[in-house]
This record gives structure tokens, C-alpha cells and sequence, in this order.
């Protein structure tokens, strides 16, 4: 994929969803950082449900350590891995507390050094409750980058650092969640919706899959063919069937 073709895909973006958001609900910086936190291994949706209970009742980094591992487990139950992400919280709480004066840095080394947050969570937080130019690198994300040929790589490192060259300036604040909604919803990793997809003459995939009728038709043929062999290998006398092969009934 060239560089107008890239231009161009994020200009389609733009078009069709103008602003575009993270799909965790949250009202301050530190809400995100928790419920990215609790995403990990985990849906947006299964977050949603936790933190509506959660942050009613503690949504501060004080509020929270006062409940404490025990006091945070009921809310996050239903969360994949609820034990260590209720551990990696409640350290986090602490440390912001003790040396953040209860409040999310805007600080790449800061963030990553609270128990729980990696490159990709720091990502999120610089870029969705700061407003920086950072990008970070899901598992849909990086399939999209790949497949399109947008940015591929082989690892999300890689990944990130070429989408951050490559992706045009003008587009770059918003790009994290229009590539993340569009693995979410179109770009699907075991069948792409390519015939509904709004790049899908820009995209470099080459196994691109077909709308429904195309498929049914395709699949038609495909019998059809099957029968009329059979019908041909039955109606061939079995003197003039190639050696070896047996006739199917």
C-alpha cells in the first residue's frame, strides 16, 4: 500500500465516523486507566458491566485503595483473570497515591511502571485521556495493519512504530480507534466482511470474501460441476474408464 492509499483510507474513516471513541465507558483519565486495565484478555462490554458497579462506588485512586483487593474482587468477578487485575489495581492505586498525588500521569515511564499497564495501556491512556499522538497496538489492530498492508510487521512493536511513520499527521490522534473499530466490526480475523468494507479497493488482501450471493452462487457451480462428473464417469462404458478407477454408484 502506497502513501495515497493510505491518505485516502483514513480520509474514508473520517468521513464515515468523524469522531471517533473507545468503546470503555469512563469520565475521567483515571477511570480509564482502571477499566483498561481490567480489558486485558477481556470485551468492552464485559468491562462496562463491572465498572457501572465499580465506579459509583470508588472511582479515585483513594477511594479504591480503601476498598482494597477483597472489597474491589465482587465487581470484577465476572472479568477474566479478576484476581490479579483486583491485585494490579490496588497496587496501582498506591503507587498513585504515593507519588502521584492520586492521579494518572501524563507520563509514558510513569505509566508503565504501575503494576498492571504495559506499552499498549500507556498508549491508550496518552491518546484517549490526553490527547497524544501515540498508537496503540491491539490484536485487531495489528490484523488490520497486516492484512491491509497498511503497516505490516511482525511483531506489535513493529507494527506501532511504522503506523506512527506512516500513518498521515492529520489523521494520526484518531487512527488507534478507527483501525480498532474497523478489526472489531468489518476486518473479523476468520471471515473479513470485505464485501461491506469501505477500503476494500485500497486493501492489499488478496483472499478478499464475498458477499452472499456470490458465495451461494459460487457454491452452486461448484455442485453442478460435481454432478455432471459423476453423471459423465455413469454414463461411460466401463470398458473405456481409465485403468484403475472405479465407478461410483
Amino acid at each position: 500500500m502506497n502513501q495515497v492509499k493510505r491518505a485516502e483510507m483514513f480520509r474514508r474513516f473520517k468521513e464515515a465516523n468523524p469522531n471517533p471513541e473507545t468503546e470503555l465507558n469512563y469520565s475521567s483519565p483515571f477511570e480509564l486507566l482502571i477499566a483498561v486495565i481490567l480489558s486485558a484478555q477481556a470485551t468492552d462490554v464485559g468491562v462496562n458491566k463491572a465498572t457501572a458497579e465499580l465506579f459509583p462506588v470508588a472511582n479515585t485512586a483513594a477511594e479504591l485503595l480503601e476498598l482494597g483487593v477483597e472489597g474491589i474482587t465482587p465487581y470484577i468477578r465476572t472479568i477474566g483473570l479478576f484476581n490479579a487485575k483486583a491485585r494490579n489495581v490496588i497496587a496501582t492505586c498506591r503507587i498513585l497515591c504515593e507519588q502521584h498525588d492520586g492521579e494518572v500521569p501524563a507520563d509514558r515511564e510513569a505509566l508503565e511502571a504501575l503494576p498492571g499497564v504495559g506499552r499498549k495501556t500507556a498508549n491508550v491512556v496518552l491518546n484517549t485521556a490526553f490527547g497524544e499522538l501515540a498508537m496503540a497496538v491491539d490484536t485487531h489492530i495489528f490484523r488490520v495493519s497486516n492484512r491491509t498492508g497498511l503497516a505490516p510487521g511482525k511483531t506489535v512493536l513493529e507494527v506501532e512504530r511504522k503506523l506512527m511513520r506512516m500513518v498521515p499527521r492529520e489523521y494520526l490522534l484518531d487512527a488507534h480507534h478507527w483501525l480498532l473499530l474497523h478489526g472489531r466490526y468489518v476486518c473479523l480475523a476468520r471471515k473479513p466482511k470485505c464485501p461491506d468494507c469501505l477500503i476494500r479497493d485500497l486493501c492489499d488482501y488478496r483472499s478478499k470474501t464475498e458477499n452472499e450471493t456470490q458465495g451461494e452462487q459460487t457454491d452452486t457451480r461448484k455442485v453442478r460441476r460435481k454432478r455432471e462428473a459423476i453423471k459423465e464417469q455413469e454414463d461411460t462404458p466401463v470398458s473405456k474408464r481409465a485403468p484403475g478407477k472405479r465407478q461410483v454408484r
